[in-house]
């Protein structure tokens, strides 16, 4: 059974809350995932100041919300980040939950090795940025030894992607393309878990 956490980086419950709980769903139900919810809602999240605090004593100088980040995911074996377009990239706590994470490899560069990553977002407008948001949290899993992956060619290229028409949850639960993009992805993401266990289930 596969350990996932679902990240949700907007600080409001609309639509990328809606996206990242029916992926967690999803994957319960076709694959027996075992699932960890995180929202930055109402979060306390501090920036990275870039002090080595984190180099210099392997912890974080901020005591804050991060901690519950950095425990979902030493848990999870499978990591699924859905942001909202802010100017066309991804939303400024999705960053600020990256850049954070320097903390959590501080102690072991290592730490996030091996474990799957994908990305999904959502903008209110069709060609807003959801790719550009996608590549930056695709950069992260490559920086840090994991292995990112996308939903496959033909509706899900980079990630899942979601046109909400400025409707919040409403608009991507009508967004028919987003949610098989949505699907395509957390399949894939699953496949190539069970590939790299060696369960066969992965194609």
């Amino acid at each position: 059974m596969v350990k996932l956490i679902g990240v949700s980086a907007s600080p409001r419950i609309a639509a990328t809350d809606w996206i990242i709980l029916e992926a967690l769903r999803y994957a319960e139900e076709k694959w027996k995932a075992e699932t960890r919810y995180f929202s930055v809602r109402g979060k306390k999240l501090n920036f990275c100041l870039h002090c080595d605090h984190c180099i210099k004593e392997g912890s974080c100088i901020h005591d804050d919300a991060m901690k519950e980040v950095y425990s979902g995911f030493e848990w999870a074996e499978a990591v699924l980040i859905g942001t909202p377009v802010y100017q066309g990239t991804l939303s400024g706590q999705a960053k600020v939950l990256l850049d954070r994470m320097r903390a959590f490899v501080a102690r072991n560069p290592h730490a996030l090795r091996e474990k799957v990553g994908a990305a999904v977002a959502d903008g209110g407008d069709r060609i807003g940025g959801q790719e550009l948001a996608i590549r930056a949290i695709a950069d992260f899993y490559l920086i840090n030894e994991m292995v990112p992956v996308g939903g496959g060619a033909f509706g899900a290229n980079l990630g899942a992607t979601f046109w909400s028409k400025d409707k919040g949850a409403e608009g991507v639960k009508e967004d028919e393309e987003g949610l098989r993009s949505l699907h395509k992805t957390v399949d894939r993401l699953m496949e190539v878990w069970f590939m790299m266990k060696g369960d066969g289930k992965g194609v």
